[in-house]
């Protein structure tokens, strides 16, 4: 009985999705806010924009506020010691971007981005990347030194389920953005 209310539930809700307007769905299933900040950081540090609102859907639902117990911190959950570093390295202009106001929608996402490019440039795939965002590039290239796919190889649940979710919304922007982030949106 159980399953057959959950399959009813699933048609119904399908059902609905089709009939709903593309545009609605896409900005409730996926939201973007900040796109101005996105797109100019995205552009300046080569990354994908909707890779960075993919990884923001992820990390923190869009709640520039978030905080994790880990000290992670808005919308793309930098940590300070990433953003001086970031800021240490010349990666990001400290200046344009308080490291220490990782609470302003726009250090965060200049943060977040530039480290996203950062380990792009430091690593050879999308999967790496994600996985290296969770969990750190040391580990990623732990698991990269074992034989088979990275996928198989993460040691940590978290970082698993972190690159599938991503991978997840990541394919969702691209489905409901084709043509890019736009301001109006």
């Amino acid at each position: 009985m159980a399953l057959l209310v959950l399959a009813g539930a699933a048609v119904i809700a399908c059902v609905v999705l089709a009939l709903t307007p593309a545009t609605l769905a896409r900005r409730t299933l996926y939201p973007v806010s900040h796109v101005q900040d996105i797109q100019a950081s995205a552009e300046r540090h080569g990354v994908d924009p909707l890779l960075v609102a993919a990884v923001i859907k992820c990390e923190s639902g869009w709640d520039e506020a978030a905080q994790s117990s880990a000290g992670a911190i808005g919308l793309m959950q930098v940590m300070p010691q990433t953003s001086s570093e970031l800021a240490r390295m010349g990666l990001v202009d400290p200046g344009a971007y308080d490291p220490s106001d990782l609470l302003d929608p726009a250090a965060n996402i200049e943060y977040g981005t530039a480290y996203l490019a950062f380990l792009e440039k430091n690593l050879s795939s999308t999967d790496e990347v994600i996985a290296a965002y969770n969990a750190g590039m040391g580990k990623v290239e732990e698991w990269l030194a074992q034989p088979g796919e990275l996928a198989d190889n993460i040691t940590y649940a978290e970082t698993r389920e972190y690159l599938r979710r991503v991978n997840d919304a990541y394919q969702g922007y691209r489905d409901s953005y084709p043509t890019g982030l736009m301001v109006d949106q």
